[in-house]
């Protein structure tokens, strides 16, 4: 069913113009349910995950609130190994392990660890059914995002510039999330050339807006009820929030990722490849400051990810946020304390209650 400009909310029986980012690995079941039970729309990450886990949190969530959700895909075509890139990386990476004593050795790259949408993931959202599925890195095949529509959802995908925008709307996407460059998370381009035309939120939202029929979605740097403001002043019907959804209590975060948050201002961050082999906002760090110099050499995404993994799991042991990505975006706010629910509420102008 097609949407037209100017009814996103009222389709999605939305009353706060709030979406919650996927946010793969913090944002669960409990984040969902506060955002959707507040009136916003919480967002599933489905994209490091299996399809059992997914149902099980399909369940999860309907088990609690009637409220619509969506699950987020990643789009991407499956990697291409390169033998000579993923050993030039393993050796960039070897003073780390060793520093940490972990065997590099032991890491293989058999298998992406994170999935392009294919047939598995589209016969889990025949199954589950939900009302959204937003997708990163373009739109999955034709057929695919067919059936995908035929199941009831509503096809939301990110653009990061004006042509990418224009190409969604010509291969069937219902909404366009404007993802300006102060995202935190991976860059959602997927056109060749897109990168190098990258532009801030509040000046690709409107060009947005001006270049397509559909509803626009403001995403990157919003983390106040002005930027909430900003961009539906300037045509968006909703934003994607997802840095400030972080320090809400319902966040599933390991305590170095929280901390570097908290004394992050957002002017800390920086666009890396080092970390997953594709651009990423993160808070700078040790890995940032030193490899940051080396990113032609790391191995492509997303199995570049299965080499740090090791480097991950000890910054979760260990506290430390050295070696280990801190995805945020320049939106940060230090709200300290805060519920989903509580900060849907300080998002959603007044005259919307």
């Amino acid at each position: 069913m097609a949407i037209e400009r100017g009814q996103l909310l009222s389709v999605l029986g939305m009353a706060s113009p709030v979406i919650q980012a996927p946010m793969a690995g913090f944002a669960f079941p409990d984040m969902v349910i506060a955002v959707c039970e507040a009136g916003g729309l919480g967002i599933v990450a489905a994209a490091p995950h299996s399809m059992e886990e997914i149902e099980r949190d399909n369940g999860a969530i309907r088990s609690r609130t009637n409220r619509p959700f969506g699950i987020n895909f990643f789009s991407h075509a499956a990697p291409v190994r390169d033998a000579v890139a993923e050993r030039a990386w393993r050796q960039r990476l070897q003073p780390y392990f060793e520093e940490l004593q972990l065997d590099a050795e032991d890491i293989a790259l058999p298998t992406s660890p994170v999935e392009g949408f294919g047939e598995a993931q589209c016969s889990a959202v025949e199954r589950i059914r939900p009302r959204v599925v937003s997708f990163h890195f373009g739109l999955p095949d034709a057929d695919l995002l067919m059936r995908v529509k035929k199941a009831g959802a509503l096809v939301m995908a990110s653009a990061t510039t004006v042509t990418e925008a224009v190409w969604l709307e010509a291969h069937g996407c219902d909404v366009v999330i404007a993802q300006g460059m102060e995202a935190g998370g991976h860059r959602g381009h997927f056109l060749a050339g897109s990168e190098s035309r990258q532009r801030g939120t509040f000046t690709l939202v409107p060009q947005i807006v001006d270049a397509i029929r559909l509803p626009v979605v403001a995403a990157g740097g919003i983390g106040d009820i002005r930027g909430v403001r900003a961009a539906l002043a300037l045509g968006a019907e909703a934003v994607q929030v997802g840095t400030a959804f972080l320090c809400c209590t319902e966040a599933s975060m390991r305590p170095g990722y929280l901390r570097a948050l908290q004394q992050s201002t957002g002017e800390d961050t920086v666009m890396t490849s080092a970390f997953s082999g594709r651009p990423a906002r993160v808070v700078a760090n040790r890995f940032t400051r030193e490899l940051g110099m080396h990113e032609n050499e790391v191995a492509n995404f997303p199995l570049a990810m299965n080499l740090i993994a090791p480097l991950v799991r000890d910054a979760a042991q260990s506290g430390s946020s050295d070696l280990a990505p801190v995805w945020a975006g320049q939106g940060i706010r230090p709200y300290g304390p805060i519920t989903a629910s509580q900060l849907v509420g300080r998002l959603t102008p007044v005259e919307w209650a």
